[in-house]
């Protein structure tokens, strides 16, 4: 199958701009980027791409009229699109049923019609949590359990999704990821809100404890994964993506000042957030051994000193966000 020309959603998001980069970098495809630049989506994040290879359309995947005609043009779709933030689906659940549920659905029919081949981007998060002391870790067949208004939507979505490839021979597959570190990450994010914290001279803010568990990859092995599947994977197929990397926030906000030259015990302790999810655990041995996919930043030390880095070169790109993200929290005494 010819992929020569790929309509990635969100792809002025985070991750998403993280797989254009990584597309752009290892293949000869040309890609149009579909984004409704919300405040998570930034024009920025894709500055210095060659214009000839990649485009931005700004709209919302759940416009059906736009959707269709940017799928007769794309011979593969990668879609990334969704409203991500626990802390604002818990304020205002409605737009992550208009974007996750709505969006994906709209996506799903335009696929439908145009026998396009699509690739679903979704959260480890839908399967809820584990306990700290839980040897287990998710697999494709981990029960869905999600626990907020975000979680719930993404597993509705790969519902979706999973219906659509039995019922009308949609030519789809599904990821489900842990967390993402890495570059372009809005700085709200735990780890760019510390990063950032410590170059501004401010005391980075731990929830609670900081006993919680994450499952860390670096946004450049998550993309060269999701390259992986939409080359190789079987269709209708999950695939979790992971690297590997869990580890507590305490240890996490200990490493940044650690590598930032800092004391490793100068930062606060804030009140938890409502619904804190314990701990979550990728098991990527499906991946791995069906597709031959390995992570390149096995040692999550290197990942997140790479990361500082690119925070420390690029305040251009996050300063604009960051007085107004601490602003608001401070609001929470968070």
């Amino acid at each position: 199958m010819t992929m020569a020309h790929l309509l990635v959603t969100g792809g002025a998001g985070f991750i998403g701009s993280n797989f254009v980069h990584h597309v752009i970098g290892h293949t000869d495809h040309t890609v149009t980027v579909l984004d409704k630049l919300t405040y998570a989506g930034n024009e920025a994040s894709l500055a210095g791409l060659p214009e000839d290879r990649v485009s931005l359309e700004v709209g919302d995947i759940a416009d059906a009229e736009l959707v269709d005609g940017l799928f007769e043009q794309a011979d593969a779709v990668v879609h990334y699109a969704a409203e991500s933030h626990n802390d604002n689906s818990l304020h205002d659940p409605r737009p992550f049923l208009d974007t996750n549920i709505i969006g994906t659905y709209t996506l799903l029919e335009a696929a439908r019609r145009h026998d396009t081949r699509l690739h679903h981007i979704s959260t480890d998060e839908v399967y809820g949590d584990l306990e700290l002391d839980d040897p287990a870790r998710f697999t494709e067949h981990t029960p869905y359990n999600p626990s907020s208004p975000y979680s719930s939507t993404k597993a509705g979505s790969d519902l979706l999704v999973r219906a659509w490839v039995r019922s009308f021979g949609v030519r789809a597959t599904i990821s489900n990821c842990s967390n993402n570190y890495g570059p372009y990450q809005h700085v709200e994010k735990f780890i760019p809100r510390q990063i950032t914290n410590v170059l501004r001279g401010i005391r980075p803010k731990l929830y609670g404890k900081g006993e919680n568990v994450r499952d860390w990859i670096h946004a450049d092995d998550h993309s060269s994964a999701v390259l992986t599947i939409l080359e190789k994977g079987e269709i209708g197929e999950t695939y979790l993506i992971g690297a590997d990397g869990e580890k507590d926030n305490k240890t996490v906000v200990e490493l940044i000042l650690q590598l930032m030259g800092e004391s490793p015990d100068a930062y606060d302790h804030v009140t938890d957030r409502a619904g804190h999810d314990l701990r979550y655990a990728i098991d990527s041995t499906k991946l791995r051994t069906e597709l031959g996919w390995t992570p390149t930043y096995q040692d999550f030390d290197a990942g997140l000193a790479a990361t500082i880095d690119w925070y420390r070169h690029n305040e251009p790109w996050w300063a604009p966000t960051k007085d107004g993200v601490e602003a608001f929290y401070a609001t929470k005494g968070q």
